[in-house]
């Protein structure tokens, strides 16, 4: 069932490419985990902050009001969209002509800081990077 280059089907040699880069595989499942988990804070975020403004009968304007929390929020899921192209295509550019490993042990390190991001975002301020319990 496929076709023999060698003394190796082609079928067992894509299985074995498959299994080269899984590491390169779940570093990138786990940066579009935390993407995803970043555009649902900034989601919620907007919501709760929709309710809060309705219940003090102010009008919400999520791009021009310069609320604090929103663009934090924002600010948080943006950022990791722009760098995702290059982070991504770098760590899988390095895991095809260099190294799988290091290219896996770089893009966990990366997606890692990545995740903690907005812990340190606006940490000399009030309040962390994302919506805690004293926005509503």
């Amino acid at each position: 069932t496929g076709e023999n280059l060698g003394s190796v089907p082609m079928a067992s040699k894509t299985s074995l490419i498959a299994k080269e880069f899984v590491g390169p595989g779940i570093v990138t499942f786990a940066y579009l985990s935390v993407y995803y988990g970043f555009l649902l804070n900034a989601a919620f975020t907007k919501r709760l902050l929709e309710r809060r403004y309705k219940a003090e009968d102010k009008k919400f304007d999520r791009y021009f009001g310069q609320d604090r929390v929103m663009l934090r929020a924002d600010r948080i899921h943006l950022n990791t969209l722009e760098h995702m192209v290059p982070f991504l295509g770098m760590m899988w550019l390095h895991a095809v002509f260099v190294d799988v490993r290091s290219a896996t042990v770089a893009g966990s390190i990366g997606t890692i800081a990545r995740a903690v991001y907005p812990f340190f975002l606006g940490s000399r301020e009030k309040g962390l990077g994302f919506i805690n319990s004293k926005v509503c």
